[in-house]
């Protein structure tokens, strides 16, 4: 007996399974340019949301000053708010590239000072305290 949809269903796992694999593949990362745009863009978006806490604290302080002028009981404000802070226009100054050996991209991780094979000294103060705590 002859399944005719049974290699319908074998046909379809086997593109599921494909489209998958591609899903998972890892993106080669950004290009500085785009990069450069993020960190400008995510600048942006802080410096929003300073503007936007920034109006709310100016609302509030309407609020709360209107609430005290027409409510006759209002209790005056227990402690002095602090003020608004305004956040001023928008200034995004993007960080200097480091040049690539200043980033130690090539760069060995320190000076020696001597051969990697010649055995280490000791002072004689290194050998006195070594000595001094054997008992």
């Amino acid at each position: 007996m002859n399944h005719p949809h049974g290699f319908r269903i074998f046909l379809m796992a086997v593109c599921a399974a494909s489209v998958s694999g591609a899903a998972w593949a890892k993106l080669p990362p950004p290009s500085p340019e785009a990069a450069a745009k993020a960190a400008e863009a995510a600048a942006k978006t802080a410096w929003s949301g300073k503007v936007d806490n920034y109006k709310l604290c100016l609302a509030q302080d309407r609020v709360a000053a209107h609430y005290r002028k027409t409510t006759p009981a209002a209790k005056p404000a227990a402690a002095p708010s602090a003020a608004c802070a305004d956040p001023g226009p928008f200034a995004y100054t993007p960080p200097a590239a480091k040049p690539l050996e200043s980033a130690g991209a090539h760069s060995p991780p320190g000076t020696a000072s001597s051969p990697p094979n010649t055995p280490t000294v000791q002072t004689p103060a290194a050998n006195t305290a070594a000595s001094a705590a054997k008992p």
